[in-house]
């Protein structure tokens, strides 16, 4: 297995942050609330926090899948989070999102949240423990929490297997990020070890295809 190879944690390329925004998860980040709301259940008048939530489209998904739901995104990209502001705006949901240009380690929430989501935020983390001692801190116990992130493949190669495979169509720039961000990643081992650490243990880590974890479960 090759060792992690850091990258930044803040996305401050407005051109970079442009090309990730127009890219294609719908797919990927539908799955993700679908997830998150059979894992959170009826989240009534509920306040969650995205960590790391980009151009903001799974707080808009999830906002409109439950109206009384508040979400507050968390990025320290402004250019990312510029976006994420016009997106909101468009989508007509400025008074249930509020959008927090942040590093989520200095993030002080005025009260508990009622669950954490985040994807693809992990990766970009020089100490991830500080990241999933955010996540115990920023929510009440008891609450949901959802996490989703890449997977570090065993060697450089097989991460340029898997860049080939998925972006091929897209643009060169995020064919790049991609595979800078494999190489960031975390193993399902490393995740693990991370949980056990801050004795968060009710969360469980599981692989779910070649390139992605998730972590679930309730504080």
């Amino acid at each position: 297995m090759m060792d992690r190879v850091l990258e930044p944690e803040i996305m401050d390329d407005p051109e970079q942050a442009r090309i990730y925004a127009a890219a294609d998860f719908s797919e990927e980040n539908a799955l993700f609330v679908d997830q998150f709301l059979l894992c959170a259940g009826e989240l009534d008048d509920a306040h969650i926090v995205d960590l790391g939530c980009g151009p903001a489209d799974i707080p808009i998904r999830l906002a409109k899948r439950r109206d009384t739901v508040r979400v507050t995104g968390i990025d320290a990209s402004p250019p990312m989070i510029a976006i994420a502001r016009q997106a909101v705006e468009r989508a007509g949901l400025n008074e249930r999102i509020q959008l927090c240009c942040q590093r989520f380690q200095e993030v002080i929430l005025p009260e508990p949240a009622d669950g954490v989501i985040s994807n693809s935020l992990v990766h970009h983390v020089r100490n991830p423990l500080q990241f999933w001692y955010a996540v115990k801190r920023m929510a009440k116990p008891g609450s949901p929490v959802l996490v989703m992130d890449l997977l570090r493949p065993a060697t450089a190669e097989a991460a340029r297997e898997i860049v080939e495979r998925y972006t091929a169509n897209e643009p060169k720039r995020l064919q790049e990020d991609f595979y800078r961000s494999l190489l960031a990643a975390f193993t399902e081992d490393e995740v693990a070890a991370h949980l056990a650490e801050l004795n968060l243990t009710r969360l469980l880590v599981d692989v779910v295809d070649d390139r992605h974890w998730i972590v679930s479960g309730r504080l």
